[in-house]
């Protein structure tokens, strides 16, 4: 008998929804607009800040509802209303910075505050995206980066860094403190308060709704999209995925950039 088809569908951003150039295919947007028509609600689960979101909202039909942050932050984007944040608080994040510079001498940090429109981080921390925008500003003291709460800490060491290695070393020294994940490749650890995940983030959203994990299908590609995956009823990876995901995965689809998440979806919803 086949299984009933998923009453929700949760999807990572990068790297699996998205193609290498950051964009979505017209074929995926397509897919996501006719299944949302039908009545079965879409939401994107991402380590992205609100403001990263307006690029692929720029993409869709129309905006989707984001779990952000990690599971940090809970996200309406039709109101530009935050729903839900479960930011660090100063006191916890002074603690987590204080370990990690004990453990990793050459660590530079940033946060994503004000839930994540705004990014602090120290004149050392190297800047990949919007580094030339006036959300983003460098703190002029080590006080200055726990001064607020904060729904991400950021951080990198100096040189070349194995991602794996490198977010094992962080969960060590945090251990009971805060969660470390990441989902790049360049050496880049994300910490979240204690107990937020992807999947926190998802589950208070789907309880919200009145829908069990059981009737949830996920979609993913690195380590911190294993706590999503794993709550789901179902969770498929994308064939470019971290083992670590391709361990863990009911399915396997095809890359992201062959339009995996869009396939699969076709094969789930033939009739929308």
């Amino acid at each position: 008998m086949a299984s009933p088809p998923p009453r929700l569908v949760a999807t990572d951003i990068d790297g699996t929804l998205l193609g290498d150039e950051r964009t979505i295919s017209p074929r995926t947007a397509a897919t996501l607009e006719r299944i949302t028509a039908a009545g079965t609600p879409v939401v994107l689960v991402t380590g992205r800040p609100i403001r990263w979101l307006q690029l692929v909202y720029d993409q869709l039909t129309a905006p989707l509802p984001a779990i952000c942050a990690n599971g940090a932050v809970v996200y309406d984007p039709v109101t530009d209303e935050v729903l839900r944040a479960d930011p660090l608080a100063p006191e916890l994040l002074a603690e987590v910075a204080r370990r990690l510079r004990a453990e990793v001498p050459d660590v530079s940090f940033a946060v994503e505050i004000v839930d994540s429109r705004q990014m602090r981080h120290e004149a050392h921390y190297p800047l990949r995206w919007d580094a030339d925008t006036d959300a983003i500003r460098a703190i002029e003291s080590p006080e200055e980066l726990a001064a607020v709460p904060a729904v991400k800490l950021l951080a990198r060491a100096d040189g070349e860094q194995d991602p794996d290695v490198f977010v094992r070393t962080v969960a060590g020294a945090l251990a009971g403190l805060a969660e470390a994940t990441h989902s790049s490749y360049s050496g880049l650890v994300e910490i979240s308060a204690a107990g937020v995940t992807k999947a926190a983030g998802l589950a208070w959203y789907c309880a919200r709704h009145g829908i069990d994990e059981r009737d949830v299908l996920a979609f993913g590609d690195m380590p911190n999209d294993v706590p999503m995956l794993t709550w789901a009823g179902r969770a498929v990876a994308v064939a470019n995925a971290h083992p670590a995901v391709l361990e863990i995965a009911d399915e396997v689809t095809a890359a992201n950039t062959e339009d995996g998440v869009a396939a699969y979806l076709e094969k789930v919803f033939p009739s929308v």
